[in-house]
């Protein structure tokens, strides 16, 4: 047999495994419709933009900074970097829906840009909408074909994770506070003002009043007890899916408590606490669990679990054997 007719099978059979494995690997969808980041190492930065408005997230050595100066809270880093590197196309979205859901609407795109060490490894538009259960739709441009983009076996509506609210990144923190930074605790209880009490922590000398007068014969060790307890209180998520008309609503009302700090550098920290009401079975009901509270000077109402509060909601008989 000639040596010519057996060099063919040689250069075609590695032609038809390269073939195979181009076709195993590109996208069902076609061309370059891959959305996930795939960093060497690790991700760095990311940036949201729209038209009004731009929010950095930046690692500097071992921590994340939001807008390069504040502090942000892990938990929000670990949610976005995961929808980042695992998202995957779930189904493409037809001319049609898209222009019924984003155009007519008048939906702008959030610009997300992903980068490793300075330099950019993806970018893509995320158009905010709610008329599916993941919170959005993707393209990788404005020309490209737009997508709905999930995480495979989980159901997260991976939308809330593209965010510009700088409010959302930060720890979810009400009061960081040691007892020696604390000049005065005052806690009012609405209901039962006999139960409000004022501790006052000056220069190591430590004093408790109720609305009127000074008082005695209180436990030294329960006040030290209870200003430790302000080390380490969050709350549990902002409220960021109510209406400007149900906050005003809330915030109109008498609060269910009030607590006020004074730190020994003269900063002044009020939270306002609201009951909060759920769905039952029945229509409205208390919910037995949680509040509503705000921070003066914060824009925004959060959540908080009556068990991570409860542990300041002390009544004025607390500090009495």
């Amino acid at each position: 047999m000639s040596r010519k007719y057996i060099r063919y099978p040689v250069v075609i059979i590695p032609l038809l495994i390269l073939l195979i494995y181009l076709l195993r690997e590109r996208s069902p969808f076609g061309g370059d419709t891959s959305f996930e980041a795939e960093p060497k190492n690790e991700i760095t930065r990311i940036e949201f933009g729209n038209k009004k408005e731009n929010l950095t997230l930046e690692k500097k050595g071992e921590t994340w900074f939001v807008n390069k100066s504040l502090e942000t809270r892990k938990s929000s880093i670990l949610f976005i970097l995961k929808v980042l590197t695992e998202m995957k196309i779930k189904s493409p979205v037809t001319t049609e829906l898209f222009s019924k859901e984003i155009v007519e609407n008048g939906i702008d795109p959030l610009k997300v840009k992903v980068y490793e060490k300075g330099k950019l490894i993806k970018s893509f538009l995320v158009y905010k909408t709610g008329s599916n259960k993941y919170g959005n739709i993707m393209k990788l441009r404005e020309s490209s074909r737009p997508f709905i983009v999930y995480i495979p076996g989980n159901e997260v509506e991976i939308g809330s994770a593209f965010t510009m609210n700088e409010l959302f990144w930060q720890p979810y923190t009400v009061f960081s506070l040691l007892p020696s930074d604390i000049y005065s605790v005052a806690v009012e209880n609405m209901a039962d003002s006999s139960s409000s009490f004022i501790i006052k922590n000056d220069y190591g000398r430590t004093r408790l009043f109720n609305s009127t007068r000074e008082l005695s014969g209180w436990d030294s060790s329960r006040i030290i007890r209870y200003l430790s307890y302000f080390a380490h209180v969050r709350f549990e998520s902002w409220a960021l899916t109510l209406s400007s008309d149900e906050k005003r609503s809330i915030e109109m009302k008498e609060p269910f408590y009030r607590i006020i700090v004074v730190t020994t550098r003269g900063v002044r920290q009020v939270v306002n606490l609201w009951q909060r009401t759920v769905d039952g079975e029945n229509g409205i009901k208390t919910d037995t669990d949680r509040l509503w509270g705000k921070t003066e000077g914060s824009p925004e109402l959060f959540v908080i679990r009556y068990i991570d509060i409860d542990p300041l909601l002390k009544k004025l008989s607390y500090f009495y054997p």
